[in-house]
């Protein structure tokens, strides 16, 4: 991650490029425990070593609407190496057994914890799903003594994660750019991936 100079003023990217606007959070501390039941027929479940394929399958169902394409830039090898790392979880979110949400939590870092990806599709969004599922993050992010569980989030996610975030006690403290190839023009996502986003080629 390089830290730029820049002059205030307006920029034209390159064609082709995709910016985001990327909003960095971060919580110090626990905050109080919600009790927020489970919604009927949702599930939790920890998938240790998760097969690649399915992995793969799971990440393109919850993420394509919003843009992720991290995960798709990697080989076979290169993600084994994130997903099978000891200090990786990767959970499931289940509805009566479908996969519909995904929550991966990196605890490499001593003292902190990234809630690297969690989201849900659109059976789920909208419902009290989000908030348990956040309760459920929060209480295995701190299962240990941390110093600070964060999170980014950018201009493609929905458009209330950024209020969900602050509302479950993450606090902003940085903004950030990223700057990359578009993927669905690269092939990394379809063409029709997230139309909140413009594909300028």
């Amino acid at each position: 991650m390089t830290e730029l100079e820049l002059e205030p003023g307006f920029y034209l990217l390159p064609k082709g490029m995709l910016p985001s606007v990327v909003v960095c959070l971060e919580m110090t501390e626990r905050p109080a425990p919600r009790e927020v039941p489970a919604p009927e027929g949702l599930t939790l479940r920890h998938v240790e070593r998760p097969e690649l394929g399915w992995y793969r399958a799971l990440f393109a169902k919850v993420g394509e609407p919003w843009l992720w394409y991290g995960r798709r830039l990697l080989s076979d090898e290169q993600l084994a190496a994130v997903i099978h790392d000891p200090g990786v979880e990767v959970r499931v979110v289940e509805l009566a057994g479908s996969p519909e949400g995904l929550l991966e939590l990196d605890f490499r870092k001593p003292g902190e914890v990234e809630l690297v990806y969690f989201g849900l599709t659109d059976a789920l969004i909208g419902s009290r799903a989000g908030r348990w599922l956040m309760e459920q993050a929060i209480t295995l992010a701190f299962r240990q003594p941390i110093r600070r569980f964060w999170v980014h989030t950018c201009n493609y996610d929905h458009r209330s994660a950024l209020d969900f975030y602050r509302r479950s006690g993450f606090v902003p403290y940085r903004f950030a750019l990223d700057l990359d190839p578009d993927p669905r023009l690269t092939g990394h996502l379809p063409m029709d991936a997230a139309p909140q986003a413009p594909v300028i080629p």
